[in-house]
């Protein structure tokens, strides 16, 4: 059966990919962008896909009346599945981010996919079904030097999706967190830097090696985001191998991903472990 998807920043990266791969696999895609004009320009082969572009700009006010129109009018009053992609990377020192640019990371990042996520839950509970996928990233779970920023939009992000995702589930919609690691799209090619750039302090420190390490791993990650893609497709549909795995909050994708995330697990048993004893005695005598 076709189902409608809506994909925000469909124009580049993950929501490219997945867009061609959900469109030739016979569904319908609502194409969210800022741009949209420049986008079927960019991108003819979404068009004669099927694919339908619309403008969304998920930092507006209006976003929540413009998914609601798009639903309306270009998904006919249906809504199966929302992937919230749009999203950036801010990247550089905590001490060098202004309140200006915290806001904007948190205002994309988070705060989109908020409106977004308000605008389809009335559709999906009227149908009493739905998918909400939130394209996270190993960030949320690891954050490095210079990813401060990026790395608690990512936290906030996945904490918003676990409550939401008890929130909804009585009423047949699913939740689904993708967390990609190093894939070879176009994430490192434009990131934002801080406008008053690096502190000469943190020269020769571990946030200026992960900044180095950033512009040489552009368009040299070992993730393929069309295998990446293809993965959340089943997922989402519970097909092919996502068959029996969709009772699952969490995907991770990418060696990376893994190998950060069990790195993680045990840092966090080791420090759970170390104060167990004293920690249990808090509660009154």
């Amino acid at each position: 059966m076709s189902q409608v998807w809506l994909i925000t920043g469909a124009s580049a990266g993950f929501g490219l990919v997945l867009t061609e791969v959900v469109l030739k696999h016979g569904h319908q895609v609502i194409a969210a962008t800022r741009n949209p004009i420049k986008a079927a320009q960019e991108n003819p082969q979404i068009e004669s896909l099927g694919g339908k572009w619309v403008k969304l700009d998920v930092t507006s006010p209006s976003a929540v009346q413009d998914v609601d129109s798009a639903i309306k009018s270009l998904g006919a009053g249906k809504i199966d599945v929302l992937v919230n992609n749009a999203a950036f990377f801010m990247s550089g020192g905590i001490e060098d981010v202004n309140e200006e640019e915290i806001h904007s990371q948190f205002n994309v990042n988070l705060y989109g996919a908020m409106r977004t996520i308000k605008a389809v839950l009335p559709f999906m509970r009227a149908q009493k079904s739905g998918t909400i996928v939130n394209i996270s990233s190993i960030a949320a779970l690891d954050g490095l030097p210079s990813c401060g920023l990026y790395a608690s939009s990512k936290f906030a992000l996945e904490g918003f999706s676990e409550a939401l995702s008890r929130e909804v589930g009585g009423f047949g919609i699913r939740v689904l967190i993708v967390e990609p690691g190093a894939f070879r799209t176009t994430f490192l090619s434009g990131f934002s830097t801080p406008a008053a750039g690096l502190n000469p302090a943190y020269k020769g420190t571990p946030l200026d090696d992960v900044l180095q390490k950033f512009t040489r791993m552009d368009q040299k990650q070992p993730g393929d985001p069309v295998k990446a893609s293809e993965i959340i497709y089943d997922v989402v549909t519970g097909t092919g191998v996502g068959e029996g795995k969709t009772n699952f909050l969490r995907l991770p994708l990418g060696p990376d991903c893994y190998q950060r995330s069990d790195t993680k697990i045990q840092q966090l048993k080791d420090n759970l472990d170390a104060f167990r004893e004293v920690g249990m005695t808090t509660n009154f005598d």
